[in-house]
């Protein structure tokens, strides 16, 4: 079991940043696929980014170039640093952890996930 706690939201203006972060506990974290989903109001959760245990990352393209994943397995965290944020970024980020092997972006492939922390971008 893993369990996963996200913090570090809030709102931000336009072109500002924020760093969320993302701590896990249980199983061995060093060893998981680690993602960051967002969902915004009426619209269906959406991949952002992901990590694998040695540092590899894939990103949306919506995002890429703005936001960086990176991850401390000493401290069992996950960050997702986001710079020039626009009012399309805001939703409610998750972050997932999946016990596959290879990085995915498909939130069907992702076993646990965390609450959830609301990001607000203003104009």
């Amino acid at each position: 079991q893993v369990h996963l706690v996200e913090s570090g939201g809030g709102l931000v203006q336009a072109g500002g940043s924020l760093r969320v972060s993302c701590a896990g506990s249980g199983r061995t974290f060093r060893n998981l696929v680690m993602g960051w989903f967002r969902q915004a109001p009426g619209k269906e959760r959406e991949f952002v980014a992901a990590i694998n245990w040695s540092g590899g990352s894939t990103y949306a393209d919506s995002v890429k170039g703005r936001f960086t994943i990176s991850r401390d397995n000493a401290k069992n965290t996950v960050y997702l640093q986001m710079n020039k944020l626009k009012p399309e970024d805001t939703a409610v980020y998750y972050c997932a952890a999946t016990l596959r092997v290879r990085l995915t972006t498909r939130a069907l492939e992702y076993d646990y996930w965390g609450q959830g922390t609301q990001v607000t971008v203003s104009s």
